[in-house]
């Protein structure tokens, strides 16, 4: 694999809103007659903190978090492009957007995610999340999956 590197931006970046029309058009497929209930819910006109990741330059990932109360970020639009699946960058633009939230003075990231996307519930869990009862405007939606995790600022060190 090539070296990644991530970028923190926002929800201006050309690159962010390129993969997140991809993830768009995946969850219309997952989703099916649900997606527009969701779409509602993942608009990405003024989000101030998003992480693209780069491979070669060439966007393959990102990410993004927004206040969802005073101690909690929710972790929104999280897309790796297919062809470079696999690879861990899903994990490493979320730790990003963890640090990101934690340098905020948030202490626990929440995010919701469909039951059709298995392999992303399984990521999560992976990294510490937990499936928690669902939240906010997905409360009583059966096909939302949503999930917690405690964060703690990580302390810097110097490169050597």
């Amino acid at each position: 694999m090539s070296d990644l590197t991530l970028i923190r931006t926002d929800s201006d970046n050309t690159d962010f809103r390129t993969l997140v029309a991809l993830l768009d058009k995946d969850l219309a497929v997952r989703d099916g007659d649900d997606h527009s209930f969701y779409a509602q819910f993942n608009k990405v006109d003024t989000i101030k903190e998003v992480v693209v990741a780069y491979q070669n330059e060439t966007a393959v990932g990102c990410g993004a978090i927004k206040p969802f109360s005073a101690t909690e970020a929710e972790v929104k639009r999280m897309f790796v492009h297919p062809d470079h699946r696999k690879q861990g960058i899903a994990a490493k633009v979320l730790n990003e957007l963890e640090n990101w939230a934690a340098e905020l003075g948030f202490t626990t990231c929440v995010l919701e995610t469909g039951k059709k996307q298995p392999e992303a519930i399984a990521l999560y869990q992976k990294v510490g999340y937990h499936i928690t009862p669902n939240y906010g405007q997905y409360i009583g939606v059966d096909n939302s999956v949503c999930m917690i995790k405690t964060i703690t600022a990580k302390l810097q060190t110097p490169s050597a």
